[in-house]
């Protein structure tokens, strides 16, 4: 499958209905889809398992990470779980908030952030622009949570 093929396969699957998921869920994996997925958690793992076709899957290193996260997070350990900062976000990083059933892409400069062809200086600028009230911007995009402040 290459780029052109799989970005159209990806608006396909945008329009597909639950049962069109389903179906595609099992022509992609063999297997049938868990019923507990929501639309759009299943949209979701699909066109990342369409991707995983075309550039590959997260080497070894990442999944053992990733792997060990989430076994101390069963566990109730935290300890080991990154801070994510907006201090540390890197030009060229996309932060994507979904808000009222759009998504919202939105790349780190240097200087700010893009949005919708505009140039921000903070993402708390960004989130009043995306719901027309005040945010905490590192916030709104999940990078700091209450709990994390106290």
């Amino acid at each position: 499958m290459a780029g052109q093929s799989l970005e159209s396969e990806i608006v396909h699957l945008r329009g597909l209905d639950m049962g069109g998921l389903r179906a595609r869920w099992r022509s992609l994996t063999g297997r049938r889809a868990p019923g507990h997925l929501s639309k759009g958690l299943m949209f979701r793992v699909l066109a990342y398992r369409l991707q995983v076709e075309v550039w590959g899957d997260l080497d070894s290193a990442t999944i053992r990470y990733l792997d060990r996260i989430a076994s101390e997070a069963d566990q109730g350990s935290s300890k080991s779980l990154p801070r994510s900062d907006s201090d540390h976000i890197r030009p060229g990083a996309v932060l994507v908030r979904e808000w009222e059933g759009d998504d919202h892409h939105v790349m780190a400069l240097s200087e700010g952030y893009a949005w919708k062809g505009q140039t921000y200086r903070s993402l708390s600028e960004v989130a009043r622009a995306i719901t027309g009230t005040r945010w905490n911007g590192p916030r709104f995009f999940g990078l700091r949570t209450r709990e994390a402040r106290l």
